[in-house]
């Protein structure tokens, strides 16, 4: 795992802790470059952060300032790391995302928004995309004109209705990518 590209382009990225799936190299490429020109002086939200590499990678081509949000203290440690090689700085909340959200992200705080939540690997298990797609407050906080990317499983659960408007969405393998704006 590596930066794409970007001042911190081509250097190595650590791991998460196991059991962790890091977004692959040439998905968070093929992210990037639909994004385009929305990165550069982008404020980030880094949810489930998990190796900080979506934010990590904003940060090379760009981006004005980042959050990363994760409840494990190992993914936290990986992250703190992982901006110290690539020699980028940027805020880290060991907590619940949604706790973050509902207390900490203000009004239209952020451009972009990255989410790669855990999947659901059985029925009882938290469908977090579709939490997230629902989630008021994360609405609130996205910037107009700005994007909240959204990393779910490919042929998951029937997206929910949502307070987002759908863009568009691109499979890659086992993941979907989803790209929301503010209606």
């Amino acid at each position: 795992m590596r930066i794409v590209a970007g001042t911190a382009g081509g250097r190595p990225l650590k791991a998460p802790p196991d059991g962790l799936r890091p977004t692959m190299d040439r998905v968070r490429a093929a992210v990037f470059s639909s994004l385009g020109d929305l990165v550069p002086d982008a404020r980030v939200l880094d949810l489930f952060a998990g190796s900080g590499a979506m934010g990590i990678e904003a940060l090379s081509r760009g981006a004005s300032s980042a959050v990363f949000v994760d409840e494990n203290d190992a993914c936290i440690r990986c992250i703190r790391a992982n901006l110290r090689m690539a020699g980028v700085e940027a805020g880290t909340q060991t907590m619940d995302a949604y706790r973050f959200i509902d207390l900490y992200a203000g009004e239209s705080e952020f451009d972009l928004i990255f989410a790669d939540p855990p999947y659901a690997k059985r029925s009882e298990d938290i469908d977090h995309g579709a939490r997230l797609m629902v989630s008021e407050n994360l609405l609130r906080s996205l910037a107009p004109g700005g994007v909240f990317v959204l990393e779910r499983q490919a042929r998951g659960a029937p997206l929910p209705d949502s307070p987002f408007e759908l863009l568009k969405s691109k499979r890659y393998g086992g993941s979907e990518i989803f790209y929301f704006s503010k209606p």
